[in-house]
């Protein structure tokens, strides 16, 4: 036995009995109580009688693979499939706007977030603006110099990003008379006009250029904006602009 190699012998505990009974009644306490975590759990214990230190509960806790789930944040959800592009097509001029965000980065690796407002008929772009944020009330500035310039549009399409269904958004919607089409949770594709837009934005714009700075980018942004309204042809408008095209509707 004296030449016995250490790193073959290993001293296995042995669980006492006190110790069982104490797991067996923390496993019954987290079965009654599955949101409480080991601390409150150890203060029960303790009320019951049980001469237990924290430490100890919580060395039992880990050992058992215990721990208390986050509680799911509840999410928003305003949009239906009947509010989608294909069953609610846009009939004219500033009938339905697809609206909608798309993420960047600089050189430097911080967020750009861009907003584009697209006219589904015409397929103008009528705004595109970057930022590291923008938030609700971003979006309700936007809104409100486009609403002045070219008036209201009948619908708005857009998916349930907190942007665009905050209280105060919508709020501001009715107000103004123009309606919401949201569409079902997870079906970007009953978005299509502003899937479409981004996916030739990222294609010819986001992919190609770097960015420094959100001045680079917005300067960027407001060129490729003219560039794609008076400038690009559109093979869903027969090659036309969506400017020429536009003008043609009016």
């Amino acid at each position: 036995m004296l030449k016995q190699p250490r790193q073959t012998q290993r001293y296995e505990t042995e669980a006492k009995e006190e110790e069982q009974r104490l797991m067996a009644r923390m496993l019954a306490l987290v079965r009654e109580h599955p949101r409480f975590g080991y601390r409150r759990i150890w203060a029960l214990l303790r009320r019951e009688g049980w001469v237990v230190n924290r430490k100890r509960v919580y060395r039992l806790w880990r050992g058992a693979g215990l721990k208390v789930r986050q509680k799911a944040r509840k999410k928003r959800h305003v949009g239906v499939s009947a509010n989608g592009c294909v069953r609610h097509r846009a009939e004219h001029v500033d009938h339905v706007w697809a609206w909608d965000f798309i993420f960047d980065r600089t050189v430097g690796g911080r967020t750009l977030k861009w907003l584009s407002i697209v006219d589904e008929y015409t397929r103008e772009c009528l705004a595109l603006v970057v930022g590291r944020s923008i938030r609700a009330e971003d979006v309700l500035d936007v809104l409100a110099e486009l609403f002045m310039v070219r008036g209201v549009p009948g619908h708005m399409r857009s998916d349930n990003g907190p942007e665009f269904i905050a209280e105060a958004v919508q709020r501001w919607l009715e107000k103004t008379g123009a309606k919401t089409l949201n569409i079902a949770p997870g079906a970007p594709w009953e978005n299509g006009y502003a899937e479409a837009f981004h996916s030739r934005l990222r294609d010819e714009l986001l992919n190609v250029e770097e960015f420094t700075s959100v001045a680079e980018a917005r300067v960027f942004a407001e060129r490729w904006q003219l560039e794609y309204n008076h400038r690009r042809p559109h093979g869903a408008l027969g090659y036309q602009t969506p400017a020429e095209y536009a003008a043609a509707c009016r």
